[in-house]
């Protein structure tokens, strides 16, 4: 699997996804990767907010598609994208939580 690809998808690659796939590939260095990540995030323009949102939405979505290929692999990619986009934007878009602030 191409963590690359799927966080891509048919856009342009941001330098963040790097990380992101980092973190999914080896789950210990989520801690020390959260804070980096989200700093990275704070010069972003609306489109690559809008692009990194979606790219973790991909990644949720394909965990769930591909669930029982590698079941320890896409809970790991799954549990990276909901807490990274939590953390980032405040809540799940796939969560059914209501939107930060309401």
């Amino acid at each position: 699997m191409d963590i690359l690809r799927v966080l891509r998808g048919t856009g342009e690659s941001l330098d963040i996804y790097a990380g992101i796939a980092e973190a999914v590939l080896d789950i210990n260095s989520l801690p020390d990767l959260i804070e980096p990540i989200y700093a990275e995030t704070a010069g972003f323009s609306d489109v690559e907010l809008d692009s990194l949102r979606f790219a973790l939405l991909r990644l949720q979505v394909y965990a769930d598609v591909h669930r029982y290929e590698d079941m320890e692999q896409t809970q790991r990619m799954k549990y990276v994208a909901q807490i990274l986009e939590k953390i980032i934007f405040g809540s799940l878009m796939l969560g059914g939580e209501p939107p930060a602030g309401e």
